[in-house]
């Protein structure tokens, strides 16, 4: 089955027009690759209420079934895309950021230092990635695959006790 995915730049520049977004464009590349059908994209501000109120209509109106975000997951002060994720997910999955983080700890200490996070909400799964063009792509490739897989679940009717095996 062929997933909706919808890709969202969070970044005061590239919302002004100050920097060209190179992350969304590669990510978008990435998940076109991996079968998803990325239909739509936005670039917006550093403003909670912002991120809020896009990710809620990519899920709620939209209905597209992978949100990914990049930008926003850093040590900033304008850095609040994980606080916005978090305030409208239905429920944590914590493994994928902890997937991604461990991912990015094998090419640097500093990977330690992203605060992304990713949740459901209703049929819409939204993860974090970083700002930065090299760690979204090292991100995203390291749990592209097993979000796949998630999707599949998140789509099947009821809970099926074949989650809980490992694949």
């Amino acid at each position: 089955m062929k997933y909706t995915a919808a890709v969202i730049t969070v970044s005061d520049k590239g919302a002004r027009g100050e920097r060209k977004d190179t992350s969304g464009p590669a990510v978008r590349a990435m998940l076109e690759e991996a079968g998803f059908e990325v239909v739509y994209t936005s670039i917006i501000p550093d403003e909670k209420e912002q991120i809020e109120a896009e990710l809620i209509r990519c899920a709620d109106e939209k209905k597209i079934a992978l949100v990914m975000t990049t930008g926003g997951t850093g040590f900033s002060q304008r850095d609040i895309t994980p606080e916005a994720t978090l305030a409208v997910i239905e429920r944590e999955t914590r493994g994928i950021p902890e997937a991604m983080r461990w991912a990015s700890l094998q090419i640097t200490p500093r990977g330690c230092l992203s605060r992304s996070a990713a949740g459901i909400r209703g049929k819409t799964l939204i993860v974090n990635l970083p700002g930065s063009e090299k760690a979204a792509r090292e991100n995203l490739a390291a749990v592209i695959a097993p979000i796949a897989h998630g999707m599949d679940m998140l789509f099947s009717e009821g809970s099926s006790d074949h989650q809980h095996h490992h694949h």
